[in-house]
């Protein structure tokens, strides 16, 4: 092996890893906003299927390339780097190839197209001219980009691909929600609105109420139309929600739980695993309901938390009170059980009345790579007499500290691909995982402020285990939404209003909820080892530091980092 060699093996490796960037973030590009990442931000996206087949297309040669590349050719962190970018390149490829999302008109952030323009677009920073570029441009490019994705569903239906009744009803609300609104509180102008007053910055906004007024609404109209029209007559009942019930569907949903559990478990496996979960923590939950109420039984526990008003939040301002006492407690002791890292502040901030109707509880969004957004957790404090206050807590610890911020605000500072820095979707057992590990970890450090919060960090993961039955009872074993309603009330604390949301949300978005349960279930594998085969010289700070040094990871890759820390510590000691 000569350095020539060793270097055209690298060097390629990074071409490709630009190349997977480029593709990924160009076929979606709000999620490139979400990220921070804000060269991407002059793109509308193209919905169409030549566009999905042509990502499909680079996305799979970059696969196929980067896993051709010899071992011997590359050190050890350029092959966690080819491991990493086979796994995100295959099933991003995956993804664009089987479009589920267009088999599943949905008003849902993240998956839903529209829903992402509502989401992204406010959150676009215009601090240059160069940015104010980008942001008109997006706009000059969003009416064509709603009557294309209209098209795109049409075409869809036309080869048996139709959506759900229910996720066709939401979209139509949101549309038509948005078009109701005046034109000068509309959210889409967020970023002009920012910034010191001046002849630019009234230039500016003036441009981009003209392209609302002349392009996007116009273009979201006829989307609205065209789903109330043509796409609302064909669309599946509530008794047949699941992906599998549209040609290509079994195959893609195999796919999609592929690419966000990263492992090779079958819809049937996660099935199993699910119901076992269940059973582990409906015992946890016994314990702690005989300390609080006097009642072991979890569904008595269950209705005790649903049904007693006291348990209500009574205003916003609570909701929130809530979130940041419990981040304030993780910041405090932050430092005991994670290497020191400076990373940017979390900051708090309530999810607007537009997207909270359709909105989960709350969500993170990572600080953008430039520094002018920091990490924000967004809550869900709309309607407080409907949400409980025993779920915050846990909420505020899996999406603020020790959860998504500092996975992610970690992932952004480590010297490492570009295309590793900023994983969401792409890399969710790991991320999600973390999360959901995060909530329980945050009980192990004595963060919850009470019994009452605890039992409501085993409502939450409830939660997460009864994804994993209903996600593949829905859309692989033929389950309608009221089975996995009722699936869900009876094993879950939460309200049924809340879980018809989420079972809303794996209607639309098939597979990513099985990444939550599945990745804490192996960081706590890994733990659990790593103390079993360390003893003493275990350290959960050096533990804690193995796990986000490599940013987000498949779980595969995850096991390799973890298993390599751990003989290390061996041979020191």
């Amino acid at each position: 092996m000569t350095d020539s060699t060793t270097t055209t093996a690298a060097t390629r490796l990074s071409e490709l890893g630009e190349e997977y960037f480029v593709a990924e973030h160009t076929y979606d590009p709000y999620n490139a906003t979400l990220l921070g990442i804000a060269e991407f931000d002059g793109l509308a996206g193209d919905p169409s299927r030549a566009a999905s087949e042509h990502a499909a297309r680079v996305l799979g040669a970059v696969a196929d390339e980067a896993a051709a590349l010899p071992d011997a050719e590359l050190d050890t962190a350029q092959l966690v780097d080819r491991d990493v970018l086979v796994a995100l390149a295959r099933g991003a490829a995956e993804d664009a190839h089987h479009a589920l999302w267009a088999a599943n008109v949905s008003a849902k952030g993240y998956v839903s197209r529209q829903g992402l323009v509502f989401q992204a677009v406010p959150t676009m920073t215009v601090a240059d001219q160069d940015a104010a570029d980008r942001y008109l441009s997006r706009l000059g490019g969003l009416g064509t980009m709603f009557r294309a994705l209209g098209e795109r569903y049409a075409d869809e239906s036309a080869d048996g691909r139709v959506p759900t009744r229910m996720g066709v009803l939401h979209a139509i609300e949101q549309l038509d929600g948005y078009l109701g609104q005046s034109l000068d509180a509309d959210a889409l102008l967020d970023p002009a609105r920012g910034g010191a007053a001046s002849a630019s910055r009234a230039t500016l906004f003036d441009r981009a109420r003209t392209l609302l007024d002349h392009e996007v609404r116009p273009g979201m109209a006829a989307l609205a139309d065209r789903l109330r029209t043509t796409i609302l007559p064909a669309a599946r009942d509530d008794d047949h929600v699941g992906i599998t019930e549209v040609p290509g569907g079994t195959e893609g949903y195999a796919a999609a739980v592929r690419r966000h559990t990263t492992t090779d478990l079958t819809p049937d496996e996660v099935h199993r695993i699910g119901l076992e979960e269940l059973t582990i923590l409906q015992r946890e939950a016994a314990e702690i309901g005989e300390r609080l109420f006097g009642e072991r039984d979890f569904t008595a526990i269950a209705d005790r938390l649903r049904q007693d008003p006291a348990l209500r939040f009574d205003t916003s301002d609570e909701i929130m009170a809530m979130a940041h006492s419990a981040l304030d407690r993780a910041e405090s002791v932050r430092d005991r059980y994670f290497p020191e890292d400076d990373i940017s502040a979390c900051v708090i901030e309530p999810i607007n009345e537009i997207d909270a109707a359709s909105s989960a509880l709350g969500y993170y969004q990572p600080p953008a790579v430039d520094g002018s957004r920091p990490g924000t957790f967004f809550v869900n404090a709309s309607a407080p007499a409907t949400h409980y206050r025993y779920e915050y807590e846990a909420l505020t610890f899996h999406e603020s500290v020790p959860g998504h911020h500092m996975q992610l605000a970690m992932a952004q500072r480590l010297d490492i691909p570009r295309y590793r820095r900023h994983l969401d979707v792409e890399a969710c057992s790991f991320n999600e995982g973390w999360g959901l590990y995060s909530e329980q970890f945050a009980d192990d450090a004595g963060l919850y402020s009470d019994d009452l919060a605890r039992l409501g960090m085993l409502s939450m993961r409830a939660v997460r285990a009864c994804r994993l039955v209903v996600d593949t009872g829905m859309h692989a074993k033929g389950w309608t939404r009221e089975q996995a309603v009722q699936f869900m009330v009876t094993n879950t604390a939460t309200t049924e209003e809340h879980v018809r949301s989420e079972v809303d949300r794996y209607i639309a978005w098939p597979g990513q909820a099985l990444a939550y349960m599945i990745g804490r279930r192996e960081i706590l594998r890994l733990r659990s080892g790593a103390q079993a085969a360390l003893g003493a010289a275990f350290d959960i700070r050096s533990f804690h530091g193995a796990v986000l040094g490599n940013g987000a990871v498949p779980l595969t890759v995850l096991a390799g980092a973890v298993g390599r820390w751990q003989d290390g510590v061996l041979a020191a000691h």
